[in-house]
């Protein structure tokens, strides 16, 4: 069972909208060149993600090469998002473990989600305020330069 394959009725999805030059479902075997490109990681992080079960099982080809799908580029994206929220990988690797575990773990993985939402909103206030000493520190040197500027010009 892959990352992204559902059991029941509902379907989590994983990212956003599918990304533009993808091949239809079927056809959708890329190497791990081509994934590298698409994703901008590297070859290494993918095998690493792999290594550390953050990714599924990855399919191969009969010379051993790797061939993702675009459930996999899904997967990817997502794990993108995660990581730029900050979650820790070992959260991530938990979030995928609980995913592979089937429907039953769907509370675990509400709670893993909300605190990191939480987590997220957090920074973004602590954000804010920076934001906000950056733009009176800007509009201080702003209304400074414009002062020198009609010193000068007398």
């Amino acid at each position: 069972m892959t990352v992204m394959e559902t059991t029941g009725t509902r379907t989590d999805t994983c990212a956003g909208p599918p990304q533009q030059n993808r091949r239809p479902d079927g056809d959708d075997h890329y190497t791990i060149s081509e994934v590298v490109a698409f994703t901008g990681l590297t070859a290494h992080t993918l095998r690493w993600y792999e290594r550390i079960g953050l990714m599924p099982h990855i399919d191969r080809s009969h010379t051993g090469q790797r061939r993702y799908t675009n459930r996999d580029l899904d997967w990817l994206d997502l794990v993108g998002k995660l990581r730029l929220t900050g979650m820790p990988v070992a959260d991530m690797v938990r979030y995928a473990e609980l995913v592979r575990e089937g429907d039953h773990t769907y509370g675990e993985r509400f709670q893993l989600l909300k605190t990191t939402r939480e987590d997220v909103l957090a920074r973004i206030d602590e954000l804010r305020g920076t934001l906000a000493v950056l733009d009176r520190k800007i509009s201080f040197y702003a209304d400074a330069g414009q002062a020198l500027a009609s010193e000068r010009s007398r």
